[in-house]
């Protein structure tokens, strides 16, 4: 059976529009766009861009979150995203 080790994000920086730069704590870095997550639920309003760049990273809980309580479970951005080489 395949072991799966959960990840989490050490770092995190908006790319160009709702496209973020991660870096778990494997130090793979890679690209995601946030897009698909936009525009519903407790993610509507950071369809503004003012408040998506609110991003940052919360330590305690691995990931990415936003100020109006916002997050994406750190596992499904390493799944989505695309490894830089």
């Amino acid at each position: 059976m395949k072991t799966i080790v959960p990840r989490e994000v050490i770092e995190a920086k908006i790319v160009k529009g709702y496209t973020v730069e991660l870096v778990f704590d494997d130090l793979k870095k890679g690209v995601v766009d946030l897009r698909r997550y936009l525009g519903r639920g407790i993610f509507k309003g950071l369809l503004d861009k003012r408040k998506f760049r609110r991003m940052k990273v919360d330590a305690e809980l691995g990931t990415i979150c936003w100020p109006n309580g916002a997050d994406i479970a750190p596992d499904t951005l390493y799944s989505q995203a695309k490894f830089l080489s």
